[in-house]
């Protein structure tokens, strides 16, 4: 609009020109604005147009630029004056910055001149020219900058005027220019404020629900936690909180909890390899690690893994919340897995005790009291249990292995550790293989020995009974199937070979393979045992064997078969005979036959 305004005024001065040979005073002013805006040259104006000033005072107030306002003025001070603009200054953060005329550079006194009046008017020197002054553009806002006049001749008192008149139109419209562009940074500052709003107030509404989530997600596990459910609570409120089966493993592997869906069942066995190198790669990582379809949280407080907790997530639409449920299940769980092993400890502890007391034969006096009070019960027969794993022996945790394998597979015992094995009491004979398979299980290596005692009837004889546990241990390790169970009883004549054999342990064996003959030939006043020994003296031949017992052949052969009867022995069967053989002999010669 100000463009076409300004052609108009060019256009119509021009008319005027040719009509009259001089620009008419109502346009001078206009005049002047034309010639700025098409950059065509003009002579001054012969006379000084009141109007023509209120034009350009127009045209700076529809100029929303201050620089540009500045430049209308100087570009048209001639309209009101024999005046020449040197040069324009704008305030700008505090500090005047120049605007030369035409693009020339001012000199650097009359840069320097400006700067002493600090937004007072004054004089200034410029040379070849009379009269010069330097008029401050000031608004309520204070100081917006100067403009520079000077003259060749003194100015009348109408020039003055005019000058001040368009020294206070250009003030004004600078005003009006920096009102309008503080509202247009303003406007452009509440625009930013308000997008800054609504981004601060969905990050707040996210945060909120994300603090919520977090809330809810740590009042459920404390009260999992609180309630003293196990882990089956735990693996249900993580299945409820995530959507996804939520599962526990042992560190070697094996299923203990799973909530939710799409349980294999079987349960596949772990391998051990497989599982320690998980084990290595979760604990190497920060929070929980997505192996295949599962996302795994190690359960491990203070350092030692106890348990593996993970949700299985084949579709992989685990996100941070899911992230966030696991890693407070885990937390729960970690308190859960440490409250059961402190426990643990203190009942091994209070075991030990009790184990070390009876094995060394002391304390039996308190015995049964203790051990009603860890829940085991010394009225029973006690078999005592050897075990000894390799490369397990100094391992810190492999007597609360051992005691959680006997428990899986029913045994009630008391558990003690010595230098290179575990010691079990147990209230009942061990089933043949059931710990061996759960601790082959547990441990990932079949690598074991397992030595079971004969019954003890009386908790004096716990440390003889240890002993046979002992031996029945070392004669597998020994034996060309070294890993296994093996039991004392068992042992045949084993039991009186080797170092550490004794008279009661003579008496044993013969009390085990003879004493139902002893027993018939004390009762009955017959000679069983001495018949079983004669035969076998003459190598089993009837005829010898009759003779040297001056008794008929068929009477023999009557006490053999109420030998096999009364022994419940098989005299054709090759161990029964040769244990049986050996009994008779150390029974002869050892213990000096019958009474």
């Amino acid at each position: 609009m100000a463009d076409s305004r300004a052609h108009h005024l060019y256009r119509l001065s021009r008319r005027h020109s040719d009509r009259e040979g001089s620009l008419p005073r109502r346009d001078a002013g206009r005049y002047a604005v034309a010639r700025r805006a098409t950059g065509s040259p003009a002579p001054p104006p012969a006379h000084h147009d009141v109007h023509g000033l209120w034009e350009l005072s127009q045209a700076q107030l529809d100029t929303p630029e201050e620089g540009e306002i500045l430049r209308l003025a100087m570009d048209h001070i001639a309209a009101v004056g024999p005046y020449s603009a040197e040069a324009g200054y704008l305030e700008v953060d505090g500090e005047l910055t120049a605007t030369p005329r035409d693009g020339r550079a001012h000199s650097s006194a009359l840069d320097r001149r400006v700067r002493e009046l600090a937004g007072q008017d004054g004089s200034v020197t410029v040379p070849g020219r009379t009269w010069g002054r330097a008029l401050g553009l000031r608004g309520l806002e204070g100081l917006h900058g100067y403009l520079v006049v000077t003259s060749r001749s003194l100015p009348t008192e109408a020039e003055r005027f005019l000058l001040a008149t368009l020294v206070r139109h250009t003030a004004a419209a600078l005003s009006t220019a920096v009102a309008y562009r503080c509202r247009r940074e303003d406007a452009l500052e509440l625009r930013r404020l308000r997008e800054e709003r609504t981004v601060l107030q969905r990050l707040l509404l996210s945060v909120t629900a994300e603090l919520s989530y977090q809330r809810a997600v740590y009042t459920l596990m404390s009260d999992v936690a609180a309630s003293g459910d196990g882990e089956e609570a735990i693996t249900r409120a993580l299945h409820e909180l995530t959507g996804l089966p939520a599962l526990i493993e042992d560190r070697f592997g094996r299923l203990r909890s799973w909530t939710g869906p799409n349980r294999p069942d079987p349960y596949p066995e772990p391998d051990p390899v497989r599982q320690d190198e998980m084990l290595h790669a979760v604990a190497r990582e920060v929070g929980p690690v997505r192996i295949k379809d599962r996302l795994i949280s190690l359960v491990r407080p203070h350092g030692e893994i106890l348990g593996v907790l993970a949700v299985v997530d084949a579709r992989e639409e685990a996100d941070e919340h899911t992230v966030l449920a696991l890693e407070h299940a885990a937390s729960s769980l970690a308190l859960e897995l440490a409250h059961l092993r402190s426990l643990a400890e203190v009942e091994l502890r209070l075991h030990r005790e009790l184990v070390d007391d009876l094995l060394a034969g002391t304390g039996q006096a308190s015995a049964y009291a203790r051990s009603e009070a860890v829940g085991h019960d010394l009225h029973r027969s006690q078999y005592v249990v050897v075990v000894q794993w390799s490369n397990r022996n100094s391992d810190d945790s492999f007597p609360g292995t051992v005691g959680r394998a006997a428990t899986a597979v029913g045994m009630r015992s008391l558990l003690t550790r010595r230098s290179d094995h575990v010691v079990l009491v147990a209230d009942d004979r061990p089933h043949a293989r059931a710990l061996y398979e759960a601790l082959a299980r547990a441990t990932g290596t079949r690598s074991g020995t397992i030595g079971v005692s004969a019954p003890s009837d009386s908790l004096s004889d716990i440390p003889h009974h240890y002993k046979e546990a002992q031996r029945a241990l070392e004669v597998r390790r020994h034996s060309h199937e070294r890993y296994g169970t093996t039991f004392f009883d068992e042992l045949g004549l084993y039991r009186i070979l080797g170092p550490g054999s004794n008279h009661r342990e003579l008496e044993s064996f013969v009390h085990e393979w003879l004493g139902p003959l002893i027993d018939y030939d004390s009762r009955h006043h017959a000679g069983m045992v001495e018949t079983l020994s004669q035969y076998f003296d003459c190598g089993g031949n009837y005829d010898e064997t009759a003779e040297a017992l001056a008794i008929h052949r068929s009477t023999l052969r009557y006490r053999l078969q109420r030998i096999r009867d009364i022994s419940g022995s098989d005299l054709a069967n090759v161990d029964d005979r040769l244990n049986l053989q050996v009994a008779t002999r150390v029974w002869k010669i050892i213990l000096g036959g019958p009474n």
